[in-house]
């Protein structure tokens, strides 16, 4: 009797049935683990038909369920709301069991795309269908854009006269350069570490170091990731190091004979160009884009449109880009949302008035969201099969780990441009003696060295607590401390 319960107790937990009294583990571990699932034999037995506890909701009660239980309480990036959707959904309520979850997870953790709207979209599609996944993901995102457009329009109105609306935003830049920075550590984590032996991929720290050389050299960024991905997956083939390293070594001996003939690269060479004026269709190509590059999280989108909107664009100043991206990570929205207040400025921008701002913004925000809708109609089993395709699944390596790099050059510049300031405006007037250049440099250096140790401060915060209310409370108090430094 006894080894007939025991045996029953391990076909529950094999089958995923049995309720599950671990604790919740980090989700920078999850990712680790949700990969060993995949390769585990074990995990075919699990199936797709394991939804015996899922709810059939009407698509009212589904939009109302989604938006209060997370769209409302989507604080501290897409951890925190990966962790939360989770813990209702998986442990307390068991819609899926934990192993399918963690699947699921791997899957969107590959492809494009807000990973927690997508577990949104998709737990939506198990209670009521496709459209069940459309109204799940909207009430995800609805309360966060809404917020975003109201910030964007107060922002508006501020204006970049005021000194107290400045300076506190002056003191959140330097913030906001090192959580891009920690994020770009994060993502690295995730990318150059196999998950099965724990050890670094040598060949995707080569991958992400040489992207943000090339993204240094002013290398397109479309081909820097195409090309490292598509070498990775030479390499992981057999017999094709030696032929892949000859195709290393020919994109430097191309780009030799470019600057040779041509001259290096202009900044502006970084970009596509697709969005050079910030008109309705520009701005939802550039979310579309965007949307589609947005591997592994949120931040890998900002280096794409930071290029487009602020480089070869020119019709979003840098300041503004960092300060987008400060309110993005202060709201209770999915990060990917900061593109929101970069439609709503182009909007401005393009000289369409306070109406043609909010067009910008949802137009923007439409673009960047598809690839949730197109992967959510293309279903999870198709999704699945292709990402355990091998051939697939290494060039997504290689591009993930490459994406890394163009971040990782993009937190630099951000880093320089926030400890150089927002403006020269106010910082000596039309003083021309000697005596006021020395007091305007001074002035100068002193901001830029406040600047400095609050980005130091910033990384050591961030490095030192994982709670996804760090980086909220981190911002706040550099709103708060730009008052006393920088007014």
């Amino acid at each position: 009797m006894t080894n007939l319960t025991q045996n029953t107790a391990l076909a529950e937990e094999r089958s995923g049935s049995a309720p599950d009294t671990k604790p919740l583990k980090d989700l920078e571990s999850q990712f680790d683990s949700s990969t060993q699932e995949l390769e585990s034999p074990q995990e075919e037995d699990l199936g797709y038909g394991d939804n015996s506890n899922v709810p059939h909701l009407g698509y009212l009660r589904l939009f109302w369920f989604f938006f209060y239980n997370f769209g409302l309480f989507a604080w501290g990036g897409p951890v925190a709301q990966i962790a939360l959707i989770k813990e209702r959904l998986v442990i307390e309520d068991k819609w899926i069991t934990l192993a399918r979850f963690q699947r699921v997870f791997a899957v969107y953790q590959i492809l494009p795309g807000p990973e927690a709207t997508e577990l949104c979209m998709f737990f939506g599609c198990l209670s009521a269908g496709r459209i069940g996944g459309l109204v799940s993901g909207l009430g995800f995102v609805l309360p966060g854009f809404l917020l975003m457009l109201l910030a964007s329009y107060l922002y508006s109105l501020a204006g970049f006269d005021n000194v107290y609306f400045n300076a506190s935003f002056r003191g959140v830049q330097p913030l906001v350069a090192a959580m891009i920075l920690r994020a770009a550590h994060k993502i690295a984590d995730h990318c150059v570490i196999d998950p099965t032996t724990k050890r670094v991929k040598p060949y995707l720290i080569i991958a992400g170091l040489c992207t943000a050389l090339n993204t240094a050299l002013r290398i397109n960024i479309f081909i820097s990731l195409a090309f490292y991905g598509l070498l990775y997956a030479l390499i992981s083939q057999p017999r094709m190091l030696l032929p892949s390293a000859l195709i290393f070594i020919l994109q430097y001996v191309a780009y030799t004979v470019y600057v040779v003939f041509r001259g290096v690269p202009s900044p502006v060479s970084l970009a596509l160009g697709i969005a050079q004026t910030p008109s309705l269709i520009n701005l939802f190509v550039l979310g579309l884009v965007a949307g589609n590059l947005s591997f592994g999280g949120a931040y890998t989108t900002i280096p794409f449109i930071h290029v487009e909107a602020v480089l070869k664009g020119g019709w979003l100043s840098q300041s503004v880009f960092i300060d987008c991206i400060a309110i993005g990570n202060i709201l209770p929205a999915p990060l990917v949302l900061f593109s929101t207040f970069v439609g709503f400025q182009g909007g401005l921008a393009d000289g369409k008035g306070v109406g043609g701002a909010f067009a910008g913004a949802i137009v923007i925000t439409l673009g960047i969201l598809f690839p949730c809708l197109l992967f959510t109609v293309a279903g999870h089993e198709l999704l699945e099969k292709l990402v355990r395709n091998r051939f697939l699944a290494k060039f997504f390596d290689g591009l993930s780990a490459a994406v890394v790099g163009v971040i990782a050059v993009i937190a630099v510049e951000i880093l320089r441009s926030s400890v150089s300031g927002r403006s020269e405006e106010g910082m000596g007037g039309g003083e021309a003696s000697g005596e006021g250049d020395v007091k305007i440099v001074v002035k100068r250096t002193a901001m830029a060295a406040m600047a400095a140790v609050l980005y130091i401060v910033g990384l050591a915060v961030l490095y030192r607590f994982g709670n996804k209310w760090a980086p909220l409370l981190l911002l706040a108090g550099g709103a708060i401390a730009g008052q006393f430094l920088f007014v």
